[in-house]
């Protein structure tokens, strides 16, 4: 944990800040200089007009940085969700793992373009150095930098022979095996370096309660290797270059695997006990509704809204009121036990019979560096690339009661059609998804730059970036055999387009199968000075021009299954399947000039169905660019003061909602975002013991891209709205301190602060997904119920909602006002403090490190409700490092999490739990209906968190062999 204050202490540096073996500060009480190439040239810390925090791997494995949530904790403004892959730099971030639209933080390794911050978190045995730049890059680093960017810089071949072997033991059964050598070769001019690590964990930190299935959280067995060579034939000309490869087989660990806790609330005034159907006011048995006296932890509804299988849960209901014979859970549960999540009492358990798998396989990175050095200038040339494949497989949703097995009933009116349907009403529940990630990519840049000492220096370079991409996604009844694998569907009258049948099913028990493909291209040139035009004072102009293209395609093919919405209800029919990919109510595009349709931004094509494998397509195509830049000045009055005032325009391109959850949507295309920074920076030495940087920033930030999905409820079959909605304008502001002092000899004080108001300023007309009909106390409506109730039947109705229908203000889904609301993951307050003292003695030195972080609460939305919010929390990490007086070895005791509080690395998530059962389970029929009509019912609003890892503790041994 450390920071452009923090990591100057202690390390002397080369031109590239690769560390000499020196005596640390700490012992000389002394804080020495750091070199960093933040601004693509060597420079002093303290002399970069910019606010970077910088993490060498000294410093890491003197304060414990070893992941990225460690770098978090001393980094003002940055966060990250380990769970997701999601950074945010002062507000200012990624919110979606759709690779269609890319993050707003910028990552580089080795120069080289990558949109996963996974690589910053590679151990201090591979990693160099860490530079975290904090506003909008608009002009070195451009692409999708519009909250800054993140460089990671690898250790590089050494001209001296070096080996070296690090172990680590852990508690939760985690070992981490790595070593490194380095040195000459038999050429002469080539140096190589080789580095090899294996991470493995076999306990899991969440307790899974269902017996027989495995515990989950950081369950995780990763292997990373890397080569190297670098290559100086002459003083004109030298070269680097680096291959590595990534392979995860991992369980319940890495990104994408479970470590959320969900926990339902029941918010007064978004439900009650009675619903209107029909105009009938429909009384709920207390057996469906969701209070504090009737928990209920899974939902228990037969159907989600929306939905396109039954839900496990369902169950759970008494079997007096449903029917539902037949019942079978995993583990050998009973159904009671099945029916409590775990979660809902302790943050660390779960419930569940569908474990979570990760794997990252063939990964392969390729990183090289190329220089010719003229006389008064250096031309350098950087490229490189990735093929990347990643997979995951889990439950969807993720909070499904561990029933495997049910058998619902027959109804009055229930007709069987032999020889088409199935078994009558046998549903096997479990419901899974697999993702995959499959990508390459390739990076240019090639940059002139000066390499005198005059007033004027200079950087001009061009870049090309290319990358193509799919990303799969499907749900499927892993268990249920027959209909879902084979068919007969229902009826064939739902495929107009390939008429006059749905085509045949692929028997891979897939219910919704995405399969989105797209290719990126960037391109981009810049040119940059710093003058020097008088004794104290600098001034730095920048600008960049930018275009970037993306286009594609998206096939996806949706089924449902025994969903009373889709066809009706399941005690009529028993077992049915239904194709819903040629309903224009649910895939859009199909109709010219209809929603999705050519003429919608960034759709090229009208929606076609393949006859022979029954998906439909759309193609997608956009072109973005903008102009972007940088000014500032820069005042040095003495050598150890620098005031700074810096403007920088950023810029993020556009996108597309496509993939993940979606269906062909209406509305693909998002605009790109904008923003105007203004910085100003004070960095100062005081003396040669303490060191203060400070920085004052507000930026105007325009057309965030925020995705939100908004189900239809009006009943039905309609199409949920998934867009990326870009805000119109939003605000983000602060206040940054990092300190270093060194009060005495041997003693090192760590101090960070920062202060963030990141909100939206201008805002209006969009519905919260949790509460569309915008019922909860802190809700700010743009309409009133009057209102909508007077428009019903107009060009300008609101759309229904019929789950909160009777209730006060309910019936319509209802937009809200924003402004004034957080942004996602910007919590306002952080504090981070780290004491370290060094006892020097002749066998050795040994150093106690202990920091403590703190940061307030913070919302995953922007809406800004109570189950949205993740409280604020703090932690507490203790180590000491014994190192051998000739650098030899050393070894390191730690505990992480010394007071094992739940800490949380984002805001939270949340939903709405609404579905419907059929009348005869709740009671009388309502007016005009009959035993099976559907009625709505809402289980509360779920809130999905998540949490850093528990108290952890280990050893490490570190053993250098020259």
């Amino acid at each position: 944990m450390a920071s452009s204050a923090l990591l100057a202490v202690a390390i002397g540096t080369q031109a590239h800040a690769q560390s000499r073996a020196a005596t640390t500060a700490a012992a000389s009480n002394t804080i020495e200089e750091l070199v960093v190439t933040a601004e693509k040239r060597s420079q002093s810390l303290q002399d970069v007009p910019v606010a970077v925090s910088a993490f060498t791997s000294e410093r890491r494995d003197l304060i414990g940085i070893t992941t990225v949530t460690d770098l978090t904790n001393f980094t003002p403004g940055l966060e990250y969700n380990a769970q997701n892959d999601r950074n945010t730099l002062r507000g200012v971030g990624r919110n979606t793992n759709v690779h269609a639209a890319e993050g707003s933080v910028a990552q580089y390794s080795d120069g080289i373009y990558t949109s996963s911050t996974v690589e910053a978190g590679k151990t201090p045995l591979f990693v160099d150095r860490i530079e975290v730049l904090r506003g909008p890059q608009g002009t070195l680093y451009g692409r999708n930098s519009i909250g800054g960017a993140i460089n990671i810089i690898s250790k590089r071949p050494t001209e001296d022979w070096y080996a070296e072997v690090r172990g680590q033991v852990q508690n939760y059964g985690h070992t981490i095996l790595e070593g490194a050598v380095s040195g000459p070769t038999m050429i002469p001019g080539v140096l190589f370096r080789a580095a090899v690590g294996w991470d493995k964990q076999t306990e899991g930190w969440l307790k899974n309660t269902v017996p027989g299935q495995p515990n989950e959280g950081n369950i995780i067995d990763t292997k990373i290797w890397e080569v190297q060579l670098a290559f100086k034939p002459n003083d004109k000309f030298d070269g680097w270059a680096k291959l590595s490869g990534i392979d995860w087989h991992n369980q319940g660990g890495g990104p994408g695997s479970r470590s959320t806790y969900t926990k339902v609330n029941f918010l007064p005034g978004t439900n009650g006990p009675n619903v209107v159907v029909n105009g009938t006011n429909v009384a709920l048995p207390a057996f469906l509704q969701n209070s504090a006296t009737n928990p209920i932890t899974f939902p228990t509804y037969q159907a989600v809204n929306a939905g396109i299988t039954l839900n496990p849960g369902y169950a759970c209901l008494p079997t007096a009121a449903t029917g539902v014979t037949g019942i079978i859970t995993a583990g050998g549960l009973s159904v009671a036990q099945a029916c409590q999540q775990a979660a809902q009492n302790d943050p660390r358990s779960f419930t569940s019979a569908v474990p979570y798998n990760v794997k990252l396989t063939a990964t392969t990175i390729f990183s090289s560096e190329w220089n010719y050095h003229f006389d008064k200038m250096d031309l350098k040339y950087v490229v490189g690339g990735t093929h990347y494949h990643y997979h995951l497989e889990g439950p969807t949703p993720v909070e499904q009661a561990p029933i495997t097995q049910f058998q619902l009933p027959f109804v009055a009116g229930n007709t069987v059609i032999p020889g088409v349907l199935g078994a009558a009403g046998t549903v096997n529940p479990r419901y899974a998804f697999k993702y995959e990630e499959k990508e390459n990519w390739i990076s240019n840049e090639l940059n002139l730059a000066s390499s005198g000492e005059g007033a004027l220096q200079w950087i001009v370079g061009a870049y090309y970036y290319k990358e193509n991409y799919t990303q799969p996604v499907s749900t499927r009844l892993p268990d249920q055999t027959g209909k879902v694998t084979n068919g007969p569907f229902l009826t064939n009258a739902v495929c107009p387009f390939t008429s006059p049948a749905c085509p045949a099913l692929a028997g891979n028990n897939y219910i919704y199968d995405d399969k989105p493909e797209l290719e990126i291209t960037s391109k981009a040139a810049f040119a940059q000075i710093d003058w020097k035009f008088a004794e104290n004072w600098k001034t730095t102009l920048g600008i960049r021009y930018t275009a970037d293209h993306k286009f594609g395609k998206e096939s996806v093919r949706l089924l449902c299954f025994d969903v009373p919405g889709c066809a009706g209800p399941p005690e009529r029919f028993t077992n049915f399947i239904i194709d819903l990919s040629q309903l224009p109510s649910v895939i859009s595009g199909y109709i010219p000039g209809g929603p999705g349709a050519p003429g919608t931004p960034g759709v090229s094509s009208l929606t076609t169905v393949d006859p022979a494998t029954g998906f439909a397509t759309r193609r997608y195509d956009n072109k973005w660019s903008a102009t972007t830049g940088t000014a500032g000045i820069q005042w040095t009055p003495d050598s150890d003061t620098m005031l700074y005032g810096r403007y920088s325009r950023g810029y993020k391109a556009g996108g597309f909602r496509i993939g993940i959850d979606t269906v062909l949507g209406a509305l693909p295309n998002t605009n790109p975002e904008h923003a105007d920074a203004f910085e100003l920076g004070l960095k100062k030495d005081f003396g040669r013991t303490f060191q203060a940087n400070v920085a004052l920033f507000h930026y105007s930030y325009n057309d965030a891209q925020i995705p939100i999905t908004v189900a239809a409820t009006a009943g039905g079959l309609a199409q949920a709205q998934s867009i990326f909605y870009n805000i119109p304008k939003s605000i983000t502001q602060g206040f940054e301190l990092e300190t270093t002092w060194q009060p005495i000899d041997h003693l090192q004080i760590l101090f960070n602060y920062s202060y963030l108001d990141a909100h939206v300023e201008q805002s209006k007309g969009v519905i919260d997904p949790a509460d569309p009909a915008a019922l909860d106390p802190a809700a700010r409506p743009i309409i009133t119920q009057a209102a909508c109730l007077a428009a019903v039947g107009t060009a300008a109705a609101c759309s229904a909602d019929i789950w909160t229908t009777g209730l006060p203000n309910g019936g319509f889904q209802r937009g809200q006002d924003l402004s004034g609301q957080s942004l996602p993951n910007a919590p306002k307050n952080k504090v981070a403090l780290n004491v370290n003292y060094t006892w020097v003695m002749d066998a050795g030195s040994l150093t106690a490190s202990a920091s403590y972080v703190w940061r307030s609460e913070q919302y995953g939305s922007i809406f800004n409700r109570s189950y949205y919010k993740a409280p604020s929390y703090d932690q507490v990490d203790v180590r000491a490092t014994w190192k051998s007086t000739d650098k030899k070895y050393a070894i390191i005791g730690f505990i992480r999490n010394l007071t094992d509080t739940v800490g949380y690395e984002g805001g939270a998530g949340a939903g709405r739990r609404n579905g419907v059962v059929a009348a005869y389970v709740t009671g009388p029929n309502p007016a005009g209906g009959s035993a099976t009509t559907q009625i709505p019912i809402i289980q509360g609003i779920a809130s999905s968190y998540t949490i850093t890892p528990p108290r952890t503790y280990g050893i490490e041994l570190q053993y250098k062999f020259f």
